[in-house]
């Protein structure tokens, strides 16, 4: 058998996050449907952080309820603090035909700079209140999944200590995090860098309850991928037709494209469990719903392809 990769699709949140222009729910609910229905069963859905810093996912109350029930399929929401996770359990208390399968997510920062920046707290505060954050969800019976920005690098500090990244690590394992999700989140990760970083996460943390989360802005997400790999690392986040990139991080464009590591996974022998041709049509979706041509270079390939 092909060994099995775990591709987290992240599009629906830290794509569409950082369009200028919201997309209409039903929009973004036709997006959600179609990548599950191209086998994707790991979906960042929306996040409760609040409308007045991410607009774009104000309509998180009204999204979640309405998710579509596909066996198999769990749906990621970020949830930031308390109130963020009262508002999740609110929304899927009102769900009318019963609450779709959903995970929470907790995020914070390896370096401070930028964890003041997007949390306004310090990466200590940050983790005293995700100690109440997530025994909290976990009494509520949600799995929780946490999510570590600047890993490889900082907008504003330059290179992370992969002993500092560590230590914010292994704090979220401690909180009960099923799994950690290291994000390049400025695309400044090579492969030895990569190979660097999760060799120091490996002493403390099991492979599986490891993640990638590579940006390709200067084109190296896919060697760091392959760095993971060697390592043991199995699950990777990646975001339809590379939507995406992080508010609060200037010049973090760039999110790794779905179609383009499916496409290199499958060839090397991998199973993703992926639909490619349902994939590439949830591809022109995204960029449908956007209005704009997106960067990912696999899906623009065989959209070429499909229309010569």
């Amino acid at each position: 058998m092909a060994p099995a990769i775990t591709v987290y699709e992240v599009g629906p949140r830290d794509g569409l996050q950082n369009e200028a222009a919201a997309v209409p729910t039903e929009g973004k609910l036709a997006l959600v449907r179609a990548l599950a229905e191209a086998g994707l069963r790991r979906i960042e859905a929306t996040s409760f952080v609040s409308p007045r810093w991410i607009p774009q996912l104000g309509d998180a109350d009204a999204l979640v309820p309405a998710l579509p029930r596909v066996p198999g399929v769990t749906y990621l929401v970020l949830v930031p603090n308390a109130r963020g996770l009262e508002r999740l359990s609110e929304a899927l208390r009102s769900a009318d035909d019963g609450a779709p399968e959903v995970a929470a997510a907790v995020f914070m920062s390896a370096s401070e700079s930028h964890n003041r920046k997007n949390l306004n707290r310090t990466v200590e505060e940050s983790l005293r209140e995700l100690g109440e954050v997530v025994p909290a969800a976990l009494a509520r019976g949600l799995r929780v999944r946490g999510y570590v920005s600047t890993v490889f690098g900082c907008p504003y500090e330059g290179a992370v200590d992969p002993e500092r990244a560590a230590g914010v690590a292994e704090a979220l394992v401690a909180l009960g995090c099923e799994q950690i999700s290291l994000g390049d989140t400025i695309g400044v990760a090579t492969p030895a860098l990569t190979r660097r970083v999760v060799t120091r996460m490996l002493r403390t943390i099991p492979a599986p309850k490891l993640a990638l989360h590579m940006h390709d802005t200067r084109g190296t997400a896919l060697a760091n991928v392959l760095a993971g790999l060697d390592l043991g690392i199995a699950t990777f986040d990646a975001s339809i037709g590379g939507l995406g990139g992080c508010p609060y991080a200037p010049g973090a464009s760039g999110n790794l494209a779905t179609e383009d590591l499916v496409y290199m996974l499958e060839g090397m022998g991998y199973d993703t469990g992926v639909d490619f041709e349902k994939l590439i049509a949830a591809g022109a979706l995204a960029q449908r719903l956007v209005g704009r041509r997106l960067p990912g270079k696999t899906l623009q390939a065989e959209l070429a392809r499909t229309e010569a």
